[in-house]
């Protein structure tokens, strides 16, 4: 960055950070949140779904469910060491929230965030059974490819490298949601699967926030954005859908 042009004309060019040190401050904030966020989500998700590893019908499917589990707390681990360097207490963080907490089944938040934490809303509302879990996590592992895909270019690079580590680890997850979602549709499950659906579809959607085009610039300036969420909704929503109708399952 040359001594003349100023840290937000450098980040708008498509500049890169490295360091705690050289960010200003509302850069800062915006970061971590985004940081925040992403670590609460899938400490808060890690733990809706660990209650499920049991309801699994057999021992591949209970495997699979501990995996994902797990790897989303490794994840989590990775962008909270992140943070930990911006000055968060890391050690007190984990055990300060109560990921396991969730709402009424038919709450309507819309996109609010817990009063606990910084996890998304859809990460508030408990899951029921098997078939549930599966779709809860096929029609969120989707959403969360299409936002891990705009995070691996963020202009902080400590953390698009996180996320260029954690993205194929996520997509795995959603593959495995589609698989099992697979095999109960084959053991006659659709309707339950189709049910789960549409809960899951508008608590999904809502996770990609919303579309104050002043905030989405601000964000694309600092380099903390490329496309608009509406854009990455609607993304979503398509592949998504082309997913259930392969499962033989109707959008929502």
């Amino acid at each position: 960055m040359s001594e003349e042009m100023t840290i937000e004309s450098y980040l708008a060019e498509g500049g890169k950070l490295t360091s705690p040190a050289n960010v200003p401050p509302r850069y800062r904030a915006e970061l971590l949140k985004l940081m925040a966020t992403f670590v609460d989500s899938e400490l808060a998700g890690a733990a809706g779904f660990a209650d499920t590893i049991n309801a699994g019908p057999g021992i591949k499917e209970r495997i699979a469910a501990a995996k994902i589990v797990l790897e989303k707390t490794d994840n989590a681990g990775k962008v909270l060491k992140l943070m930990g360097e911006f000055g968060a207490d890391t050690d007190r963080y984990v055990n300060h929230h109560p990921w396991t907490a969730r709402l009424d089944r038919d709450a309507d938040i819309g996109a609010s965030r817990s009063e606990h934490d910084m996890r998304l809303a859809v990460f508030n509302y408990p899951l029921q059974g098997w078939a549930d879990a599966v779709m809860m996590n096929l029609l969120m592992g989707l959403a969360v490819n299409e936002q891990l895909a705009e995070f691996q270019t963020v202009s902080y690079q400590p953390l698009a490298e996180a996320f260029r580590a954690i993205a194929p680890i996520e997509a795995r997850h959603a593959e495995l949601g589609r698989e099992g979602a697979a095999k109960l549709a084959d053991q006659g499950r659709s309707d339950d699967l189709q049910t789960s659906a549409d809960y899951w579809w508008p608590r999904v959607a809502q996770s990609f926030g919303g579309t104050d085009p002043r905030r989405s610039e601000a964000l694309q300036a600092m380099g903390l954005r490329k496309m608009p969420t509406g854009d990455l909704r609607e993304r979503w929503e398509r592949n998504a859908a082309k997913v259930l109708e392969e499962l033989g399952l109707a959008r929502p």
